[in-house]
C-alpha cells in the first residue's frame, strides 16, 4: 500500500444515519485502534434531508410487513426514545392521530391490520366522541390513536451522536467533497476536494471498508467509484415536500394526520408540531428535476383546502411558508413506494463497500436501528 494516510473506516454523508452509523460503529471498536472518519460536503452536519422534515417520531405503521422500513422503524423507534432519555436529547411522545371519514372506515382497519403486523400494537380506534374529547377542532368520524408517535428536536439529537462519535475518537471532517473513489489492492482510495470555497485543497486517502450514507447524493458518490458496476445503482427521484407555519395559537395536543396518499407516496399533509409547540403543515409531495428548496407562498390556498378537510376552521391567511424537504425517493411518480435499499459485496462485488439508496422517512426515527444494521455487516 502507499504512503497515503490511512483510516479503517470512512463513512460519507453527516446526516442522521451517517453520524448514527459512525456511532454505532465508534461503540464496537471501541479499545481496537479502529479509525474513523466522516466526510461531509457542507459546512457541518444535517444540512439536507436530515433537518428538513417534520421531526416526527414514528411508531411504524404505514409501512409494508417485512420490509427493512417496517423492521427498522419499529426497532429504532425504542432505541431512538432511549438515546433521547439517556443523554438528554429533547422530545415529546405527544401521540399521533390519523383521522377518517365514514367511508374510510374500511381503509383505517387496514392501516390498523398492517400496523399490527409490524409489530406497532399500541393503536387504539376512537369514535367520534372519543375524538372530539381529545381534539375538539377536528372533524373527522373516527382516528386511530398511535400514543408512541412522538416529536424530537433533530439538530439537538445529531449534535448528540457527533459528540459521542467525536468523544470515542471518531474525526469529522466538513467541507469535504468526494470527487472520485478507486480501488487499490485491498483498500479504496478515497480522492476529496477540502475547503473549495474558501482554499481549495486535494486529499486522498485510503480506507478498508467505506459506507456511503449521503442522502441525496448518494446516487453520484456511487457513480463515482471507479469499480462498480453502474446497473447496480438504483435510480433516483427528487420527491420536493413544503411546510407552511400556522400563524395562530396551536389548537391540537397531538399530531393529526389525514388518511395516506396512494402507494403512500406521502402522508398526506398533516400537522406537526416542533419543540416550542409551533404548528405547521406539511409536507406536499411533488416530483422535481434538481434540488430546489424554495417554496411558492401561493400554494398556502391549495394547503388550506386540504387540510381543511379535518380541518375545518384553516384559513390560507393563516399559513406562512416555513421550509421545504426533498425526499431520496426509489420510487417515481405512480409508483408502488420502495424500499431502503441497502447494498453489500452481494449486489455490486466490492468487498468492504456498504451503500445506502432511498433514506428518505422513516431514516430519522430509524437511524440508530440502521446503525445497528449496517455495524454488523462491517468487519474489519
Amino acid at each position: 500500500m502507499s504512503s497515503r494516510d490511512g483510516f479503517d473506516i470512512c463513512v460519507i454523508g453527516a446526516g442522521v444515519i451517517g453520524l448514527a452509523i459512525a456511532y454505532e460503529l465508534a461503540k464496537k471498536y471501541k479499545n481496537q485502534d479502529v479509525s474513523i472518519v466522516i466526510l461531509e460536503r457542507e459546512s457541518s452536519f444535517g444540512q439536507h434531508v436530515s433537518s428538513r422534515n417534520s421531526e416526527v417520531i414514528h411508531a411504524g405503521i404505514y409501512y409494508p410487513t417485512g420490509s427493512l422500513k417496517a423492521e427498522l422503524c419499529v426497532m429504532g423507534r425504542e432505541l431512538l426514545y432511549s438515546h433521547c432519555e439517556q443523554f438528554g436529547v429533547a422530545h415529546q411522545k405527544t401521540g399521533k392521530l390519523i383521522v377518517a371519514k365514514g367511508t374510510e372506515a374500511y381503509a383505517l382497519a387496514k392501516v390498523k391490520e398492517n400496523a399490527i403486523a409490524n409489530g406497532v400494537l399500541d393503536l387504539q380506534l376512537l369514535d367520534r366522541v372519543e375524538l372530539q374529547k381529545l381534539e375538539p377542532n377536528i372533524e373527522a368520524d373516527m382516528a386511530l390513536h398511535s400514543p408512541s408517535t412522538g416529536i424530537i428536536d433533530s439538530h439537538g439529537y445529531m449534535q448528540s451522536l457527533l459528540r459521542l462519535a467525536e468523544n470515542l475518537g471518531v474525526q469529522f471532517s466538513p467541507y469535504s467533497r468526494v470527487e472520485k473513489i478507486d480501488t487499490d489492492a485491498d483498500a479504496f482510495v478515497v480522492h476529496c476536494q477540502l475547503d473549495e470555497n474558501r482554499s481549495p485543497e486535494h486529499y486522498e486517502f485510503n480506507c478498508q471498508q467505506l459506507i456511503n450514507a449521503a442522502g441525496l447524493e448518494a446516487q453520484s458518490i456511487a457513480q463515482s467509484v471507479s469499480a462498480i458496476p453502474k446497473n447496480t445503482i438504483p435510480k433516483l427521484h427528487y420527491c420536493k415536500g413544503d411546510y407552511f407555519d400556522y400563524r395562530r395559537r396551536n389548537p391540537f395536543s397531538h399530531l393529526i394526520y389525514p388518511m395516506p396518499e396512494a402507494n403512500t407516496t406521502g402522508l398526506g399533509i398533516h400537522a406537526t408540531m416542533d419543540m416550542s409547540s409551533q404548528l405547521k403543515f406539511g409536507p406536499d409531495t411533488e416530483y422535481i428535476e434538481k434540488v430546489d428548496f424554495r417554496i411558492d407562498g401561493n400554494k398556502a390556498k391549495a394547503f388550506a383546502e386540504n387540510i381543511s378537510s379535518y380541518f375545518p376552521g384553516i384559513d390560507a391567511g393563516d399559513l406562512k411558508p416555513a421550509y421545504s424537504g426533498i425526499r431520496p425517493k426509489l420510487s417515481g411518480p405512480g409508483e408502488a413506494a420502495a424500499d431502503f435499499e441497502i447494498q453489500e459485496e452481494s449486489v455490486h462485488g466490492l468487498s468492504g463497500l456498504i451503500q445506502l439508496f432511498g433514506m428518505e422517512s422513516p431514516g430519522l426515527t430509524a437511524s440508530l436501528a440502521i446503525a445497528r444494521y449496517i455495524s454488523n455487516r462491517v468487519d474489519l
